[in-house]
């Protein structure tokens, strides 16, 4: 029977091998789901690394017990992650769609003209910028990736090639480029020191100016048993209330939020300095935040469920497979997003189960699936040779999909798309 003291010292070394939260720094004890180990879903292989070693991580998420913040150990720098992406967002018609409604929005609500500034965090490949920029509204894009800034740059959008912080909105506020509209599309979630980022927002933030920050939604995730959303380029996993509690943290008041439909149920968030009281707390804000209060973010035991949902999900798209292969049927993916290595490397299907998968992004093309090692096409490649079914794995654009490839049916193609639950379109 263990002493007092060496129960103590057990409990010491089991707290010792778990991770601290990266905004409040607790310790992380409770998992949400463990998804095993898997490559970077960005990291694209040519046909001469197929033989080589290729790097796995855990991708086992944690919610902490203090902030509700739910997130991933940082296993790899982001400069190994970004420094070169394989995402460029102007590949999806709908989400060109979203950004243009979007700079139309800001310029009629804030009144954005000639005169003022406007300043995107992780701007891609300008997909939204640009809509500024013709609009003569001054914008300057922040990106990491030296080969996506680059297309940027020739569609005329200023971009500057860096990772933001602290240190990178110091030289720009010093510089005069203070935002008046300071935004930042899906990028929250990739951010490891959540503390430098969103100080970094206040210091670039103009005293009357306005934050929006779009971000997957937890609660949809949940709900919708979106875990392909999980992968090592998103290290953290927002509610509303926890997202409030960081930004509150840095002196920046979210006054307002949207609840869009982009990428599975997404979050637009509106922050201000605590100090300027002409953006009032909305209803919607106090809404949506009574709304996660009543269905339980801020409880444990709403984690706890979320597991089993996840591996009943592979038992479903793995029987599906088993079926229809044994049959004779042909299957093949479409997409090669992020979200798909996550579903593909988690079930183990590779190419005994998908054929190939196709993608309309050619940086992708002639490539292969990380872990999975499945090829990529271009999208003729299905009219080549005409599948069975095609599994869409970028879910969260599929009715777009469908339309775009709405041919298959003419020999009797069907779409299968794999979240929130198997469902095969006829």
């Amino acid at each position: 029977m263990l002493t007092k003291t060496e129960e103590t010292q057990m409990q010491n070394d089991i707290r010792a091998g778990y991770g601290t939260c990266r905004f409040c720094g607790s310790v992380l004890c409770y998992t949400v789901v463990d998804l095993g180990m898997s490559p970077l879903c960005e990291s694209y292989l040519s046909a001469g690394q197929l033989n080589q070693m290729e790097p796995f991580y855990p991708l086992h998420v944690y919610v902490c017990e203090n902030c509700f913040l739910v997130q991933l150990e940082e296993y790899v720098s982001p400069e190994h992650i970004f420094t070169e992406y394989a995402y460029f967002s102007s590949y999806a018609d709908s989400w060109l769609q979203h950004a243009k409604k979007y700079t139309d929005l800001m310029v009629e609500r804030f009144g954005l003209n000639e005169r003022s500034q406007v300043v995107e965090v992780a701007s891609n490949d300008g997909y939204l910028l640009q809509y500024f920029v013709e609009k003569k509204i001054p914008a300057l894009g922040i990106e990491p990736a030296a080969n996506v800034a680059k297309v940027a740059v020739e569609k005329g959008v200023p971009t500057l090639v860096e990772f933001f912080g602290v240190e990178s909105a110091r030289r720009l506020a010093a510089a005069g480029k203070q935002a008046d509209l300071l935004l930042g599309n899906n990028v929250l979630a990739q951010v490891p020191d959540l503390n430098d980022f969103v100080a970094g927002l206040k210091i670039l933030l103009k005293p009357q100016g306005v934050i929006t920050i779009e971000f997957p939604h937890l609660m949809c995730l949940v709900a919708e048993n979106q875990f392909d959303t999980i992968y090592h380029e998103h290290f953290s996993y927002f509610s509303f209330i926890t997202a409030e509690k960081i930004f509150a943290a840095h002196g920046l008041t979210l006054f307002d939020v949207e609840e869009l439909p982009t990428h599975g149920g997404s979050l637009r968030i509106y922050g201000r300095h605590r100090d300027d009281l002409s953006k009032p707390v909305s209803e919607r804000a106090l809404a949506l935040k009574q709304r996660e209060l009543e269905a339980g973010l801020t409880d444990l035991a709403y984690y706890a469920a979320f597991e089993e949902q996840v591996k009943e999900t592979k038992r479903k798209l793995l029987e599906f497979l088993i079926q229809v292969r044994r049959a004779g049927k042909r299957v093949v993916g479409y997409g090669a997003p992020g979200k798909g290595n996550t579903l593909l490397n988690y079930c183990g299907i590779r190419t005994d189960f998908l054929d190939y998968t196709v993608d309309r992004n050619p940086y992708k093309q002639g490539k292969f699936l990380p872990g999975t090692h499945i090829p990529i096409f271009h999208p003729d490649k299905i009219l080549e040779t005409k599948p069975d079914y095609v599994l869409i794995l970028p879910w969260n654009f599929k009715d777009e999909i469908m339309k775009q490839m709405a041919v298959i049916r003419e020999w009797g193609g069907q779409f299968v798309a794999p979240i929130p639950e198997l469902r095969v379109y006829p």
